[in-house]
């Protein structure tokens, strides 16, 4: 088996990747990151330096980034599902919703996380309120973005934006609850649950939860 993947099921950027590799059926190596395998964290820190995960190896090659990982995946190891358009407009539109997805969504809602982890109530509280005023804006701005659609793309096509969104939607949505005001983004959140890519991810992280800093919701 070529394909190894460094990461820790609980991480929403390696989810993201697992996604990518649950949808098409590609055989991989998993190893968790963590405290009882200090080897795959050791060898891990060697191959990436800036020490984010997940990071895939193939053979020799040490491939960072979720996007580049994902796309690399469609270019070297394809499968039936394709996760980026291959019309390079239509591509480009997956690409800004996967980057809103990761920037504004995700990266947002790490503002409450990492005042949290702080163990200040103090920045605890302002990592939240922060968390909050931009996730309302990203939820109203995706309420009209994905009107009428069945997955954050034009079209049919479940794409890299959708690996994107699911972890972050789902992360977000523990972190400050998408209201009723927000039916269409409730309803899209819906069905990335019920992906059988990501209802995998989700449950294989089960066992953590009890690790989310702001406390995990009996949901999801």
């Amino acid at each position: 088996m070529s394909l190894v993947l460094y990461g820790h099921p609980f991480s929403s950027y390696t989810q993201k990747v697992l996604i990518a590799l649950y949808e098409n059926g590609t055989p991989f190596e998993f190893r968790c990151i963590g405290p009882e395998t200090p080897q795959h964290s050791a060898e891990w820190s060697r191959r990436w330096p800036l020490r984010k995960f997940p990071l895939l190896v193939d053979g020799e090659r040490d491939i960072a980034e979720t996007s580049i990982i994902i796309e690399y995946l469609q270019l070297v190891h394809p499968g039936p599902v394709r996760l980026l358009p291959a019309d390079p407009m239509a591509a480009l539109d997956v690409r800004f919703l996967d980057r809103f997805f990761d920037l504004h969504v995700m990266n947002a809602a790490q503002h409450a996380v990492d005042g949290a982890l702080t163990g200040d109530s103090v920045k605890r509280h302002e990592g939240l309120a922060l968390a909050v005023k931009k996730l309302e804006v990203a939820y109203a701005w995706l309420e009209g973005q994905l009107a009428d659609r069945t997955w954050a793309a034009p079209g049919e096509d479940f794409t890299l934006a959708d690996c994107a969104a699911a972890p972050s939607l789902f992360y977000a949505d523990w972190t400050h609850r998408i209201s009723d005001a927000f039916p269409v983004l409730r309803a899209y959140r819906s069905r990335l649950l019920a992906r059988p890519s990501f209802a995998r991810a989700v449950n294989e992280a089960r066992r953590f939860r009890p690790l989310f800093p702001l406390g995990a919701p009996d949901r999801d």
